[in-house]
């Protein structure tokens, strides 16, 4: 699993919070996502299935894709389909991932990166291996959140971000025994690259084992901790967790994670997905590639679909690229 890497000792250090003051959150929930098969058949894991939508907010649905070693021939995507209302978060830990909208947005993204697409008023996109990935097989490992916009913002032009891992803000914990990458939103005042129409905190936390991690947290945001790899602890009470559980955590002003000083051998460390949002609290109707904040929305949304007012199928693919896009900064 390797994304980006660092040497924590040449990174800014996190101020570990005083829990007298900010209080640590107390965990809530601790649910084992359930394993199922997207697209054209790729495996993966419904992070958020069978929890209340009241404590997601403003997450919808996240899926870790793989983690996976395809043989030649394997490696499977998706085909063209839509979206309208909220945004789509692919960020890929191993392996190797081609993205292309009808909105003109698209591109290669692999270890570290992050493609971060606003669907907003509707568009047609598809999500794959590249050809030569398909060939030769290899380690895939993703993951794709789907973020709600608000009601005002669900009509918003489509919106692409094509984020390098590189680009990630590099933290360590006060320790040194944690690498933190902050890809959205902002960590003891340090800003993750990801622009987003609702404010979040998005980051992927590797703890060394045996080590142990206390974070500041918005107190105004949710806070949801998925393990992607390892196991260890969550919480002042220390509630177990291991890969492919999530943690929700009640309210407070600091998370605590601790990875076990006992890994499993292939996964080293304890790797964990953060995330923090303000909740929208507005109605939400999900009916597949669609989250609108009503029944007559989402009827709108598959005539505008069948009728092609969610756009075209482009006659041509976006070229690979390892930076941005023309046009894009």
């Amino acid at each position: 699993m390797p994304a980006i890497t660092a040497d924590t000792l040449m990174l800014p250090r996190v101020a570990v919070p005083d829990l007298a003051v900010v209080g640590a959150r107390p965990v809530r929930s601790v649910a084992t996502a359930p394993s199922g098969f997207e697209g054209e058949g790729f495996p993966v894991r419904r992070a958020f299935a069978g929890v209340p939508q009241s404590v997601l907010d403003p997450f919808i649905h996240m899926d870790q894709m793989g983690e996976v070693e395809y043989a030649p021939g394997e490696p499977k995507g998706t085909s063209w389909h839509p979206h309208r209302g909220f945004e789509t978060v692919t960020y890929i830990i191993d392996g190797i991932f081609e993205h292309q909208d009808s909105s003109g947005g698209g591109g290669t993204i692999t270890d570290g990166d992050t493609q971060w697409m606003t669907a907003g008023s509707g568009l047609l996109h598809i999500e794959r291996p590249p050809e030569h990935l398909v060939v030769s097989g290899g380690l895939f490992h993703g993951i794709q959140l789907w973020v709600n916009l608000p009601r005002a913002h669900k009509f918003h032009l489509p919106r692409y971000q094509d984020i390098r891992g590189r680009e990630a803000a590099l933290l360590a914990s006060a320790d040194g025994g944690t690498l933190l990458r902050v890809i959205a939103g902002e960590l003891d005042g340090h800003a993750g690259p990801g622009v987003t129409f609702t404010p979040i905190t998005m980051v992927h936390a590797t703890v060394s084992p045996g080590a142990r991690l206390d974070l500041p947290w918005n107190p105004g945001f949710n806070a949801l901790a998925y393990v992607l790899a390892g196991q260890g602890s969550v919480g002042p009470e220390r509630r177990p967790v291991r890969k492919g559980q999530l943690a929700v955590f009640g309210a407070g002003g600091s998370l605590t994670l601790a990875a076990d000083t006992a890994q499993p051998q292939a996964e080293p460390n304890l790797e964990v997905l953060l995330l923090g949002g303000q909740p929208i609290r507005e109605p939400v109707v999900h009916y597949g590639p669609f989250v609108m904040n009503t029944r007559a929305e989402i009827i709108q949304a598959m005539e505008d679909y069948q009728a092609g007012r969610l756009g075209v199928v482009p006659a041509e693919r976006v070229p690979h690229t390892d930076g941005p896009l023309p046009g894009k900064e």
